[in-house]
């Protein structure tokens, strides 16, 4: 559920008017001073997918204007580029309060954020001629949120020996291998299926994916252990184009390859856990 201090006196000596797809317009009394980070939602969006999580990959626009005198330090560029795409956690690390500014927020909010001082990271506090008893408005505006792990229903898996799938709390999976020969025929399994748009090929996909080795049960690749990967289908092999091309947002798929229909130079039978976590422009310097 959305929390705000919306009712806080702090943010009533803050106004944001303007439309969502250029620079706000910020008046406040100066010179502003707050003891403690405080937020509201200026507008609320009706995206589908909330910011749950530091570790989502979000499309943000921000302005930041000095409390001291109400003058606008430095913005985004407010161009709709979607490709634009970065990990909260990544914002955090300068503006640790967009973790609970933005905790449930969904495209299409608008939220303003009074920064006290210390509560900015320091060389960002420096680079904006910040002093250290200095406050911050930032208003930030939350244009696309993908998943952070896949959220769908449980669907049914049939099949004989299938690997099992455990979640942990954060949604990484762990993959277990059964004893025995390695299939030799692609099979693709809906773990879980999502309630969002389908995966056309189209457009790059966020995923998250863990990919174990059949014979020694080792994990040959993860994005686990970093942030989600924007992939190109026509660039994967064939058995990641079959998991994932005409699964929805949202879905966890496992997928059994084997070498014939895998990555160039493997040579052996992989069991890929894949979270489809959406679909949009990738970065331009995300791998693809």
């Amino acid at each position: 559920m959305r929390h705000t201090d919306a009712g806080s006196h702090t943010m009533s000596l803050i106004s944001v008017t303007g439309p969502t797809t250029s620079v706000p317009t910020v008046d406040v009394r100066t010179p502003f001073h707050t003891t403690t980070t405080q937020f509201a939602d200026v507008n609320v969006g009706d995206g589908k997918i909330p910011i749950t999580s530091d570790s989502q990959m979000v499309v943000l626009d921000v302005t930041l204007v000095s409390a001291g005198t109400g003058k606008k330090l430095v913005s985004t560029q407010y161009s709709g580029d979607l490709s634009q795409v970065v990990s909260l956690s990544r914002w955090a690390q300068q503006f640790p309060a967009f973790t609970d500014a933005l905790h449930c927020a969904t495209a299409g909010s608008r939220v303003a954020v009074a920064m006290a001082p210390g509560a900015i990271d320091p060389a960002s506090a420096q680079g904006l001629g910040m002093s250290k008893d200095d406050s911050l408005i930032a208003v930030v505006e939350v244009r696309k949120v993908y998943l952070g792990a896949a959220d769908g229903t449980p669907a049914y898996t049939s099949g004989w020996g299938l690997p099992a799938v455990v979640r942990a709390p954060g949604g990484r999976p762990g993959i277990i291998v059964r004893d025995g020969a390695a299939p030799q025929h692609l099979s693709v399994h809906v773990l879980e299926r999502g309630a969002f748009q389908k995966v056309t090929g189209d457009q790059p996909v966020l995923v998250n994916y863990t990919i174990v080795n059949w014979t020694d049960k080792t994990v040959a690749s993860t994005t686990w252990d970093g942030e989600p990967k924007f992939i190109t289908l026509s660039s994967e092999s064939k058995g990641m184009q079959a998991a994932i091309k005409g699964q929805t947002v949202g879905s966890q798929v496992m997928a059994i390859i084997p070498k014939t229909d895998g990555t160039s130079g493997v040579k052996d039978t992989q069991v890929a856990v894949i979270d489809i976590l959406g679909v949009g422009p990738a970065p331009a310097t995300a791998a693809q």
